[in-house]
């Protein structure tokens, strides 16, 4: 009924913890794939000793191509009716397919969307901070109308990524999806299945935990072409909205708006990372690049911060200040770097 997907690449101490949480699923009619992406660690090892006492677990290994290849390799694989994406350091609770297949069996839907947890991990004796995010158990009962509501999931970062959904297979065949060769794949997939998607149900139940805490991870290194990913997901953001008729729409363009403007001041804090290379003067430059824009300055005079904290740190962008906006980014990188519970409950209440 459910091929769950998994792309694995150096993750030997979490990659058991991940696969044991599905094989408590309540629910047991799922193949399980797992993609060893050219590992250099044990993390082959431990999915091929799982995979010899579950025959559900069907597991590649190839050559190192990047998370987008290995779940593109196991999509062309699986067998299920729907297809749910996982990733290899995070895990899920036991009741998450029945619930999540029910909603979908019951109500014919394309698409289900659950709530999840956000735990990140600080110092060294497993103490967290857990952020929930989920919106109220909803059927849309037409297209129209999940396009309208589309902008409070958007705001609760429910629909940027994989692993909250459960999508219908048949769909993501007859569109011809597939993750693109980029990194943070997932949302421009996700954005390809939405984009038309006329059956969707939402479940407040949170399921999933999304766990930050490895240094190495994709949302936590500094990139250097950040700003440019940013740039092209707002594009991708307006597009989807004028596709849907909505770019008129006032609530949905303050949450495209306050969406940009709030990850602009993440391309300001990436560029102040202590492991990024520039000099202070190209820092410098590059800040004033961002927030002297046009699309900034139309961004941060629409969006309507939901915190002061937030209405504070859009100072410095709103007055076109690159001294300000500097200091603002070394001091969050301070605090990321220095206290990830100070940083995480920042976040979590921007």
């Amino acid at each position: 009924m459910v091929s769950v997907i998994i792309p694995a690449y150096n993750v030997e101490g979490y990659i058991q913890r991940a696969i044991e949480s599905l094989q408590r699923q309540t629910f047991e009619d799922f193949e399980l794939l797992v993609v060893d992406d050219g590992s250099t660690d044990r993390t082959g090892d431990v999915v091929r000793q799982l995979a010899r006492h579950d025959l559900r677990i069907v597991d590649f290994h190839c050559q190192n191509g990047g998370a987008p290849a290995a779940r593109n390799l196991a999509l062309d694989h699986a067998c299920g009716k729907y297809v749910y994406f996982m990733d290899a350091d995070d895990w899920a609770e036991p009741n998450m397919l029945t619930d999540m297949v029910d909603m979908a069996e019951s109500s014919a839907l394309e698409l289900v969307v659950a709530g999840f947890y956000i735990d990140t991990y600080y110092g060294k004796d497993g103490h967290h901070t857990t952020e929930v995010k989920s919106r109220p158990t909803h059927i849309y009962a037409t297209q129209q109308e999940f396009r309208a509501a589309a902008w409070q999931l958007f705001d609760q970062n429910l629909l940027y990524t994989p692993w909250n959904k459960l999508f219908l297979r048949q769909r993501i065949e007859r569109l011809g999806i597939r993750f693109k060769p980029t990194f943070w794949d997932d949302f421009p997939f996700v954005l390809d299945y939405i984009r038309d998607v006329e059956r969707v149900g939402v479940t407040e139940r949170a399921y999933y935990h999304f766990i930050r805490q490895r240094s190495e991870s994709e949302t936590s290194k500094w990139r250097p072409d950040m700003y440019a990913k940013r740039e092209e997901e707002h594009g991708w953001m307006l597009d989807l909205y004028h596709h849907w008729g909505l770019d008129g729409d006032a609530a949905s363009m303050e949450m495209v708006q306050r969406r940009y403007i709030e990850r602009l001041v993440g391309c300001i804090q990436n560029v102040c990372d202590p492991k990024c290379t520039y000099t202070t003067q190209r820092k410098h430059e590059l800040i004033r690049q961002m927030i002297s824009s046009d699309r900034a300055q139309l961004a941060v005079n629409v969006a309507r911060p939901r915190s002061r904290m937030m209405q504070a740190m859009l100072l410095p962008i709103k007055q076109k200040n690159v001294q300000l906006a500097y200091r603002e980014g070394k001091f969050i990188s301070f605090v990321k770097s220095h206290d990830t519970k100070l940083f995480a409950t920042l976040k979590a209440n921007r």
